[in-house]
């Protein structure tokens, strides 16, 4: 197969998959968070919208997280479903009808803890679509 360098699609992807360490105090989470932070300011632009990490599960299935100063939005894939009942637990919310969560700012350190140990990998991504929300949503604790 003849690949032409110049073809994007042929491109390596902007961001990688980094493997998960899992996280079990709230000082470890709190750490991460800084640390995610950190690495959204370097490699995403201010002008960037659908900015957000994605948890791609052991088991199967991502959840895609945005933060915002109130809120914390998960765009949960048909694949990671099976998960809704931990999220629940870790957040003490209810289902939404669809695949996109909508909780709490301050429920975010208990979830990333919950969540955890059924982490395989992250990967930064910018573009992504959270339910249509067309205002930008940035990392911010």
């Amino acid at each position: 197969m003849n690949q032409d360098p110049s073809d994007p699609s042929d491109a390596a992807p902007r961001f990688r998959p980094c493997p998960w360490v899992a996280l079990q105090t709230p000082q470890d989470v709190e750490a991460w968070i800084d640390e995610h932070n950190r690495s959204m300011m370097e490699h995403i632009g201010p002008q960037e919208t659908g900015v957000g990490v994605c948890f791609t599960l052991a088991a199967g299935g991502n959840i895609y997280m945005q933060t915002s100063a109130d809120a914390v939005i998960l765009d949960v894939d048909p694949d990671a479903q099976w998960v809704a009942p931990l999220l629940i637990a870790a957040t003490e919310g209810a289902a939404p009808d669809g695949q996109l969560w909508i909780l709490p700012d301050d429920k975010l350190i208990q979830l990333i803890v919950g969540l955890s140990s059924l982490v395989a990998s992250t990967t930064l991504v910018s573009g992504h679509n959270f339910g249509g929300r067309s205002r930008k949503q940035l990392y911010s604790r």
